[in-house]
């Protein structure tokens, strides 16, 4: 058997590879694709950061409930302030758009102080707005792992979109401590 060697071979054979106009071809058609597909993932996206949120204030909602039991009470759930780590659109009493923290209410005031110890934190997605319907900036919970005061009522939507948006949902807690995800039709909650 004779082996020829490489460079022998023809000099049509011996090219590969792509050249640079047909790179540049290629490159330029999945950019068109990327630019033409780009708008119908914004419904998406939007959708994935309320569920997000949705499902970070269910599980903060458990979380206190569970230890406001455990502790006879004295546990809070408070909004973050406005202007705290880059979040600026949370300027009303009702907006939790910056997200919020359980704490550990050793002296019972309802709030949280720098002194007590916080149970759990969570940033809000960026882009999505929490708005309380009931209630202000702080949620107290009793020994019973209930709401002490105005039931428990949120929207959570896209950044600058209404409560219609299919994306949005909100968070509600019934008086006998039932917590529920409803659909852009049912909000608000109602009791």
């Amino acid at each position: 058997m004779h082996l020829r060697h490489p460079l022998s071979l023809p000099a049509f054979r011996r090219v590969t590879g792509f050249s640079a106009i047909e790179l540049m071809v290629v490159v330029s058609i999945v950019a068109v694709l990327a630019s033409l597909a780009a708008p119908s993932f914004t419904p998406l996206i939007e959708g994935w950061r309320v569920r997000q949120a949705t499902e970070q204030l269910t599980s903060s909602l458990y979380l206190a409930r569970s230890e406001a039991i455990k502790r006879g009470g004295q546990v809070v759930i408070q909004k973050i302030p406005n202007n705290t780590n880059g979040c600026n659109s949370a300027t009303g009493n009702r907006d939790w758009d910056c997200g919020w923290f359980v704490c550990h209410d050793t002296n019972n005031n309802g709030t949280c102080n720098a002194s007590e110890l916080v149970l759990q934190r969570i940033d809000t997605p960026a882009r999505v707005q929490v708005t309380r319907t009931g209630g202000g900036s702080g949620i107290k919970l009793n020994r019973w792992g209930l709401v002490d005061g105005t039931w428990l009522g949120f929207s959570l939507v896209p950044l600058d979109k209404s409560t219609n948006h299919p994306g949005a949902r909100g968070v509600c807690m019934s008086s006998g401590g039932r917590i529920r995800v409803i659909p852009p039709a049912e909000i608000p909650c109602t009791g």
